[in-house]
């Protein structure tokens, strides 16, 4: 850890501010004339105030997907503590680290922003969890993988009908911060339909296709490595704040502070090694220690303190029962039942508005993967509770009486 400094060289400093000054572009940055839309809209048109990148970060906030970030918890589910992680602040953290360093590195910052803000749209609830528990259903019933950064672009691509750039899409399925790389370098990708085969390979053939994705663009790049930093050491705060774990619990010695050294250390080693090329790369040093830093957390928070250890069993056959409830209430068509009246209905209203409508009809299983998806933590606690009493979630509860 000793090697990986917090701070740029003076010799780099010197060349930024020198750049700056003679207004240097970067060649390899993705300018706004390039950004590409599924549908040619008069409506989402660039102006001189909302360039394109612009308008992807409004129309991903816009979303009440983008609300119900509020509702879905990292790491820490049933823990009466609001002062651990939501999945709002966690993307909030991504687009502000990302867009740090992609500030030094001279990219494109608004085309950073979209990506980090939606890249978690698609996200089941209960964290990594829920997104496990979710597609064993879903690959058993019909063979296809549930990945929560290709359902985070049919959020925004399919259910919403947003018509982002290709370039924010392509940066949102191409975030997962679960497949971490030294080297970053470009995938060639210019086109929409290329990007709807990947998409489609990733639902055929899972981590064969996931482990295999590489951004279009450096922004992309930035925004993937970004997801990493901002997670490794903010779990640990939070596993520290839930009582889980002590100060003293972790290798390094860092305990919680071990965020803010993530943090400092890691955006300064990118920046070093990546300015003015046409990839995203750290040191040999800091991809170690990132390797490192991860494998711990999976030992001893993942693993064992979060949802995983507690309550995994419970929370797999929630959503097993869930999925073959709302299945059935599909075939049935029962317009009475909750999947019709909290999900179909929303879908078909918000989809109305760009004259489109949401086939529902058309893959059921996929219908039922939407709904489930959709849903805050405490949506899914309420209703699972509501329609399977044998499963017995635990009461959050912020005031113990004995």
């Amino acid at each position: 850890m000793d090697a990986i400094p917090n701070t740029l060289s003076d010799d780099l400093v010197r060349r930024i501010q020198s750049d700056r000054d003679w207004g240097w572009v970067n060649p390899y940055r993705c300018d706004n004339a390039s950004a590409l839309r599924r549908d040619p809209r008069p409506a989402d048109d660039a102006n001189i105030w909302r360039p394109a990148f612009v308008r992807d970060v409004e129309k991903i906030i816009h979303t009440p997907a983008y609300n119900r970030y509020a509702g879905k918890t990292q790491v820490f589910s049933f823990r009466s503590n609001d002062d651990l992680s939501r999945r709002g602040i966690h993307v909030q953290l991504v687009s502000r680290i990302a867009r740090d360093i992609g500030y030094a590195l001279g990219l494109n910052c608004d085309l950073i922003e979209a990506i980090g803000l939606g890249h978690d749209l698609g996200h089941t609830p209960f964290g990594h969890a829920g997104e496990r528990a979710l597609n064993e259903v879903y690959h058993a019933r019909t063979g296809r993988w549930f990945f929560h950064n290709v359902h985070s672009v049919r959020v925004l691509d399919v259910l919403y009908g947003r018509n982002l750039t290709l370039q924010a899409l392509d940066g949102v399925l191409c975030h997962n911060g679960e497949y971490e790389q030294r080297v970053f370098e470009l995938s060639g990708l210019s086109d929409f339909e290329e990007f709807d085969r990947i998409v489609e390979s990733c639902y055929e053939t899972g981590d064969i296709a996931i482990g295999h994705l590489r951004p279009m663009t450096l922004e992309g790049c930035v925004v993937r490595i970004s997801d990493i930093i901002a997670y490794v050491g903010r779990d640990r705060q939070d596993a520290i704040e839930a009582g889980l774990l002590s100060e003293d619990a972790f290798d390094d010695g860092l305990g919680g502070a071990y965020n803010s050294w993530i943090l400092s250390h890691a955006s300064a080693d990118i920046i070093q090694h990546s300015y003015g090329k046409d990839r995203i790369e750290m040191s040999e040093e800091l991809f170690a220690e990132i390797r490192r830093a991860k494998a711990e957390n999976y030992e001893k928070i993942y693993r064992s303190s979060g949802i995983e250890g507690e309550r995994a069993e419970v929370l797999s056959r929630a959503f097993s029962l869930m999925y073959e409830h709302c299945l059935g209430d599909l075939r049935a068509r029962d317009e009475s039942s909750y999947i019709f009246r909290h999900h179909i209905a929303r879908i078909q209203a918000a989809l109305a508005h760009y004259g489109r409508t949401y086939e529902w009809e058309k893959d059921l299983d996929q219908t039922v993967v939407d709904y489930i998806a959709s849903m805050t933590d405490g949506y899914f606690a309420e209703l699972a509770s509501k329609l399977f009493p044998e499963i017995q979630f635990p009461q959050r509860t912020y005031i113990n009486e004995r």
